[in-house]
């Protein structure tokens, strides 16, 4: 089983910064796609960005593309988001999952953190 637990979500100013993280358990970590989305109140859940298993390949959501970047430290078991000029838009709960066969679907999420943008 993997759990995952999200933080650093919090308010900021539009046009601000926020680095989240994304703490795993699992002991193979380093196979695992990993990847972020977001839920903004009355909305679908959607896809924000992926990694691959040792961090050389990433996707973003056309929303978010030159704005956050995300990223991994395998030796702490961790993936990363970090998020630039940040839009009232991107305001949202933001979920940290894991792909753990690497086929697109994922098989564990954490709880979410919050992330605040006001205008």
């Amino acid at each position: 089983q993997v759990q995952l637990v999200e933080s650093g979500g919090g308010l900021v100013q539009a046009g601000g910064s926020l680095r989240l993280s994304c703490a795993a358990s699992g002991r193979t970590f380093s196979r695992y796609a990993m990847g972020w989305f977001r839920q903004a109140p009355g909305k679908e859940r959607e896809f924000v960005a992926r990694i691959s298993g040792r961090g050389l390949s990433t996707y973003y959501a056309d929303s978010v593309k030159g704005r956050f970047t995300i990223s991994r430290d395998n030796t702490k078991n961790t993936v990363y988001l970090q998020m630039n000029s940040l839009h009232p838009e991107d305001t949202a709960v933001y979920y940290c999952a894991a792909d753990l066969s690497a086929n697109g679907n994922y098989n564990y999420w954490g709880q979410g953190t919050q992330v605040t943008v006001s205008s």
